[in-house]
């Protein structure tokens, strides 16, 4: 009796062991499904250009100095305009690429620069070939966009790693107009409550209007119906934005803003926290002899 039980004890054993990768396959199935329609849904893009705007991922250029990055992107930004070498331009360019890692920048800013500078460099190819241009004309276009790439990766890699509030105090410790400092702190703060005005406001035209009827090629009508929609919902949010903009400049214009951001000791206590750091200065020597060295070859 007690070999039986033991018997069977093994064979219950056995089969829990094989059910349980079985189990554990169809749940890791799952979740990478899972995982893939969250990818490709619009929560996802509008969870990633909030993690762009208020620079959440971290890397190298969101622990240096607010000022000393927009220096560092003005010597990038400038460089590739004082050549037409094809190695200088793609020496500054690859520094482009190797910043927006170090930068940590998101999938979906990185997937919209290759796809906008690819198609700007497939659009200009067929223009030149179609206006008779030979091989000098394509040259030079090739040039024109490898300057814009390394201007391009260059403003990625230094606006993703600066939140709203680091951006508008390097601005003020930089001289600025205060107005431009709290334009862009503002912008950025206004963002959120934007798209989630903008996604309500989506949602509720889509419940409201059918969709088209029948099946067509390609499915065109139902692709004019949802660029109808996403027109339609700017109107409301045109109005909504207004109203908030409103209402805000006249809480903080009550509360002294413009004293505060004008007068010398509230400017002090406000940026007090910068500091150029051995970081920022090791950064920028070594970015500026990247750039010599680049534009020598």
């Amino acid at each position: 009796m007690a070999t039986q039980t033991t018997a069977q004890t093994e064979r219950a054993a056995g089969t829990a062991q094989a059910v349980q990768p079985a189990g554990a396959g169809a749940q890791q199935d799952r979740r990478r499904e899972r995982r893939n329609r969250d990818v490709l849904s619009a929560e996802w893009v509008k969870l990633e250009l909030l993690r762009t705007a208020y620079a959440t991922r971290g890397g190298l250029f969101a622990a240096m100095d607010p000022r000393a990055v927009i220096v560092w992107y003005l010597i990038l930004a400038v460089a590739p305009w004082f050549t037409h070498d094809t190695a200088s331009l793609t020496a500054l360019f690859a520094i482009g690429v190797v910043s927006v890692f170090l930068a940590r920048v998101g999938p979906l800013i990185l997937g919209l620069f290759v796809i906008g500078l690819v198609g700007q460099v497939l659009s200009l190819l067929v223009v030149s070939l179609f206006f008779g241009g030979d091989s000098g004309t394509l040259w030079a276009l090739v040039e024109l966009n490898m300057k814009l790439g390394a201007v391009s990766l260059a403003s990625m890699a230094a606006f993703v790693s600066l939140d709203p509030e680091k951006l508008s105090d390097a601005l003020l410790a930089m001289r600025a107009p205060v107005l431009l400092a709290f334009g862009v702190s503002y912008g950025y703060r206004m963002l959120p409550i934007i798209v989630e005005e903008y996604t309500t406001v989506f949602d509720g035209f889509r419940l409201r209007s059918a969709p088209p009827q029948g099946k067509d090629f390609l499915k065109i009508r139902a692709l004019i119906h949802w660029c109808t929609l996403v027109v339609k919902s700017f109107y409301p949010i045109m109005l909504n934005t207004a109203k908030s903009v409103r209402t805000t400049v006249e809480a903080l214009e009550a509360r002294g803003f413009t004293y505060a951001a004008e007068n010398k000791t509230g400017r002090d206590l406000r940026l007090r926290y910068l500091k150029i750091g051995v970081l920022d200065v090791a950064v920028i020597l070594v970015t500026l002899g990247l750039v010599a060295l680049a534009l020598w070859l």
